[in-house]
């Protein structure tokens, strides 16, 4: 048994949204073999655990937890705002099922000037640093795992420790998408028909289940609502969440431009409705089942391609019929499993069609349903989350940022590219990242390798310690030998023959 602390600055109230509804169910799973420490380091922690702690930590707070435990998860940007968290030499688990980078870019698109420039930056360093000292990694999906094992590639983490260690790397990044609760949703109390004005006990109720984000497209399904409801008068389009569940969090340009597209259009309060707040967690399946379709729009882009779109999996739990567009890795379930139908990016015409064929054929949409209903036991928290299980009733650093087994394989600091002098030119001085401090002392045996510091080029001594580590007296006295050759003859050249 261990000391498991889990991390994450999502806001843990009655309504959660996903990072918030992820670190919940890791650390309940987690409970019952260890003991576990949830924290937010947001203000707001209004729930409470049976069996695993809860709270709300500042940076004092944060660091006691840190010391008492053996183990962390960790997600988002808490190493950034938390720097004990990345500088512990605790074992850590990254969970990077959001990527940081692409939804930055996403989350910033039209913005100009320094501001997104700092925000993305932030976002690629904050997100490398993590990956760099990671002993385990868990991701949402399989395409995520492409990705990221392409950035531990260019950051160094593949390499001959890690992959002698394990030449599939999943004892470095393993998969643990999004997943569902344990137990099938029922009907408590009603929620949409007969409770939100316009929306009747046979009408056809397409729901949006999480929150308006810019990076998805509302738009083109309330355009095209607004054209199904002129042959299929009883349709009825609900926003699940229109208000983040963190205060602090300002409304979406999207959220605020598909209510004005709705009252343009003559739909808002007729066939279109905007959850004003967000659903309580705890009640959402209320709503999902009283639903005929579920329904998620986004545009083409890379953040699509490698997302994983945390609340439409609750369509599944629901066993709901889906209607999505193509590009992400929810979408490719729905096609391959027969889930639903998948539409192209910004096609008001295909999706009023898609729409119109769930609703309208009964047949198609109870077969949808029941494939739902096979295909969710795959997605349960009892069943995903069994990678970061087995690590953390087995845990260990990973072998290439533990010093005793060699000298990290890529330090975090100034690229390369950045200071490689031009062919003949002149040598440039070794320098320390801007707005980096330099390591000032040589580190101890056993000390932590990979943290967000900057690392300084490594003196003869280090080398001499790391090459000695390595191959003995012999290896030592060859890099010597190597050191001195290229020396008075320079590198060697590909086309020499040497």
């Amino acid at each position: 048994m261990s000391n498991v602390l889990v991390v994450t600055a999502d806001v843990l109230r009655a309504q959660m949204a996903g990072p918030a509804m992820r670190a919940w169910h890791i650390a309940g799973r987690l409970a019952q073999e260890h003991e576990v420490r949830l924290l937010t380091t947001s203000p707001y922690c209004e729930v409470e655990a049976k069996n695993f702690d809860v709270r709300a930590a500042g940076p004092g707070g944060v660091a006691e937890a840190e010391a008492w435990s053996d183990i962390m998860v960790l997600q988002g940007y808490v190493t950034l705002h938390h720097p004990v968290l990345a500088q512990s030499e605790k074992i850590i688990v990254f969970d990077i099922y959001d990527p940081l980078h692409l939804e930055t870019l996403a989350l910033t698109k039209g913005a100009s000037g320094s501001a997104r420039e700092w925000h993305v930056r932030t976002s690629i360093e904050t997100l490398n640093r993590q990956l760099q000292r990671a002993d385990f990694l868990i991701c949402a999906s399989e395409r995520q795992r492409d990705l990221f094992i392409g950035q531990l590639c260019a950051l160094g983490r593949a390499n001959p420790l890690t992959y002698d260690h394990d030449p599939t790397l999943r004892s470095l990044i393993d998969v643990v998408p999004f997943g569902l609760p344990d137990v099938d949703p029922e009907h408590a109390a009603p929620a949409l028909r007969g409770v939100v004005p316009g929306i009747g006990p046979s009408d056809d109720v397409l729901v949006w289940a999480g929150g308006v984000y810019d990076w998805f497209d509302p738009l083109t399904l309330v355009r095209s609502v607004a054209r199904l409801a002129k042959q299929r008068p009883a349709v009825r389009l609900y926003f699940m969440g229109m208000r983040h569940p963190n205060p602090d969090v300002p409304p979406m340009q999207m959220a605020l431009d598909a209510r004005a597209l709705a009252e343009e259009l003559g739909v808002a309060g007729r066939h279109v409705f905007f959850n004003e707040g967000w659903v309580d967690y705890a009640r959402r399946e209320d709503f999902l089942l009283e639903a005929n379709l579920g329904v998620t729009m986004h545009f083409e882009s890379a953040e699509t391609r490698f997302s994983f779109r945390t609340r439409a999996l609750d369509y599944l739990w629901a066993a709901l019929p889906v209607v999505t567009t193509e590009g992400d890795s929810f979408a490719e379930l729905v096609a391959e499993e027969g889930l639903g139908l998948c539409v192209p990016p910004e096609d008001p015409e295909a999706l009023e069609d898609a729409l119109m064929r769930l609703l309208s054929d009964r047949d198609m949409a109870e077969g949808c349903r029941l494939r739902a209903r096979a295909v969710r036991e795959s997605f349960r928290w009892g069943r995903v989350l069994d990678p970061l299980v087995r690590f953390c009733r087995e845990p260990k650093r990973a072998p290439d940022i533990v010093l005793p087994l060699g000298a990290p394989w890529l330090a975090l600091g100034e690229p390369v590219w950045a200071t490689a002098p031009a062919p003949g030119g002149p040598q440039p001085e070794l320098a320390t990242p801007v707005g980096e401090a330099a390591r000032s002392r040589e580190p101890e045996d056993g000390a932590l390798h990979g943290t967000p510091q900057a690392q300084t080029h490594p003196t003869f001594l280090q080398l001499a310690k790391h090459h000695y580590r390595e191959g003995g007296l012999l290896q030592v006295a060859r890099r010597a030998v190597d050191k001195a050759r290229r020396t008075l003859l320079g590198p060697r050249r590909p086309d020499s023959g040497h």
